[in-house]
C-alpha cells in the first residue's frame, strides 16, 4: 500500500503526458467530427484560437508535477480543472457519450485518490487547516 500513491500518480502523469505529446508531434490523426455538431462547434473553437495549445501545456506541466511526490499536490492544482473540464465535456457536450470510457474513470480515480491521500497537504497547500 506503500507504494499505491506512486503507482496512481505515474499512471496519472504518463496519461497527460501522453495526450498532450500526441498532440504536440502529431502522433495521431485529429478526430473527424460531424459538421454542424455541438462537438464539432465546441472542437472548432479551440484549434484557431491556440487554447488546445494552451491546455496541452498545462497538461504536460501538470503530467510531470503530478509524478514527483514534492510536486504532487501542484499537479493535482493544474490538472484538477482541465479533469473537471473532461468530465463536463462528456457530461454536457456529448450527453454522456464516453463518460464511462476506461481511460476518463482512470484519470478520475486515479486524481481523486491521490487528492484524499495527500488531502493534508493539500489542504494545508490550498489554506486551510493542515
Amino acid at each position: 500500500m506503500r507504494f499505491l500513491p506512486h503507482i496512481a500518480a505515474v499512471i496519472l502523469g504518463l496519461l497527460f503526458l501522453m495526450a498532450s505529446a500526441t498532440f504536440f508531434l502529431g502522433l495521431a490523426p485529429e478526430p473527424e467530427f460531424p459538421e454542424g455538431s455541438p462537438i464539432a462547434l465546441f472542437m472548432g473553437a479551440f484549434g484557431p484560437t491556440g487554447y488546445m495549445a494552451f491546455v496541452k501545456v498545462c497538461e504536460l506541466l501538470g503530467g510531470v508535477l503530478v509524478m514527483v511526490p514534492k510536486t504532487r499536490n501542484y499537479g493535482l492544482l493544474v490538472l484538477g480543472p482541465i479533469i473537471l473540464n473532461i468530465v463536463a465535456f462528456h457530461m454536457f457536450i456529448t450527453k454522456g457519450e464516453g463518460l464511462l470510457s476506461p481511460m476518463l474513470i482512470i484519470i478520475v480515480v486515479a486524481a481523486l485518490y491521490l487528492l484524499w491521500h495527500e488531502r493534508k497537504k493539500f489542504c494545508a497547500l490550498a489554506g486551510g487547516k493542515s
